[in-house]
This record gives structure tokens, C-alpha cells and sequence, in this order.
């Protein structure tokens, strides 16, 4: 079994920006510009030396421009998590591990796409200092836990592991050993990585371990 996993980066239609009135027109294609030049500066620069400045002078547009709409960079990381749209979808599988596997092997392969990578590397290192981008970066990997947790509601359904089992909790122990080489550590990941947290968070999972009576 395998994961469909979609990056796709939105025209900046699917909602105004901070300080904006209306979403479409000359208003959305700035927005646009502006965080397409952000995700290139943050791919060239990382998030510790990405200056609004040469975002703007990127984008086209003014300095005060960008500032009067967004404020900070960490408001414009947090406005990219809009704009950055992924979507992982799961095919048939027969077990548990081979469902984890392929969750574990889509994150790897995210973490392959450089504008992706920058992007939520820069959301890890604004949420260390800022409730707002911690709250915005908690939302990001709830809706991917929400995305990918069918494959334990599959598991439950078969019988495969005890009832009560929170589907969250098994997606957060196959997802965390990898979030934590990728975008704290530095650590090499891959397939081998991935894999081998699918069959401890599997194993974990039909011995009962995460039982919480809210699965």
C-alpha cells in the first residue's frame, strides 16, 4: 500500500490575508507574490536569515507593503500554512503497519520538498517564541493527523487493535520520531526510518498502549 501525497500552492484565493478586505483581484495577486518570494527566500536563507526587505524587493512590491499586510515574517510563515495546501490519502491495506508504513514513508517524502521543508522548518523556529505560530503549527499537524488517523479506524474496525484505541495518539508515535530527526535533530531519514516507526508504533498499538477510552 502506499500514500498519495499533494502539495499544491494556492493562487491566494481560499482567503484574505492578515489586514486585507477582499480576496480577489490586485489584492490576492500581491498576496501571492509576496509568499511565493517568501518560500523562495526561505528555501535560500532559512527562516534566521529571511529579511522582509528582500522578500518584497522579490515580490515586487514595497517594503511597507508587506509590513502594512503582514506585520512580521512570522505572520507571513503563519499565512503560508493557507497557502500551502497537502493532502495525503491512504489506498487498501491489510494491516495496521502497512497503513502506518505508508503515513510514515509520506511525511518522509514532504520532507523531501524543499519549499515544504523551509516552510515548516520556519514554523517550528517562530512557534519556539510565539503562541500564535504555535497554535497555527499545532493546527497544521492536527489536520494531517485527521487525514491519515482512517488507518487506525480501519485497524479497530478489523479487530486489530484493542477497542478504545485513540487513532491520534497512534498517527503522533508514528509521526514524532521523524518530525524530531527532520526538524530538530538534522538527522538523515528515510524509508528505513519511516518504516521501522510504523512497526514500533503498530506493535505499541495492538499491545494496548494506547487505549484512552476516546478512540
Amino acid at each position: 500500500m502506499a500514500a498519495d501525497v499533494t502539495t499544491d500552492q494556492t493562487d491566494g484565493a481560499s482567503g484574505p490575508a492578515p489586514g486585507t478586505q477582499r480576496p480577489g483581484g490586485r489584492t490576492a495577486r500581491t498576496r501571492a507574490s509576496v509568499l511565493e518570494a517568501a518560500l523562495a527566500e526561505l528555501v535560500e536563507h532559512g527562516y534566521a536569515d529571511t529579511r522582509i526587505d528582500r522578500i518584497a524587493d522579490r515580490a515586487g512590491v514595497a517594503a511597507t507593503t508587506v509590513y502594512r499586510r503582514w506585520g512580521s515574517l512570522e505572520n507571513i510563515v503563519v499565512d503560508l500554512a493557507d497557502h500551502l495546501a497537502v493532502s495525503i490519502s491512504l489506498g487498501a491495506a491489510a494491516t495496521l503497519e502497512e497503513d502506518l508504513r505508508a503515513v510514515a514513508r509520506a511525511v518522509v517524502a514532504l520532507h523531501g520538498d524543499p519549499a515544504h521543508r523551509a516552510w515548516l522548518r520556519a514554523m517550528v523556529s517562530a512557534a519556539a517564541g510565539s503562541a500564535k505560530a504555535q497554535g497555527a503549527l499545532a493546527d497544521v499537524l492536527a489536520h494531517r493527523r485527521e487525514l491519515t488517523s482512517v488507518a487506525v479506524a480501519e485497524a479497530l474496525a478489523r479487530g486489530e487493535v484493542p477497542s478504545g484505541t485513540d487513532p491520534h495518539e497512534v498517527i503522533r508515535a508514528t509521526v514524532a520520531p521523524l518530525y524530531l530527526r527532520m526538524y530538530i535533530t538534522g538527522e538523515p531519514v528515510g524509508e528505513p526510518e519511516a518504516d521501522r516507526a510504523a512497526a514500533a508504533a503498530a506493535l505499541a498499538a495492538r499491545a494496548g498502549l494506547y487505549v484512552t477510552g476516546t478512540g
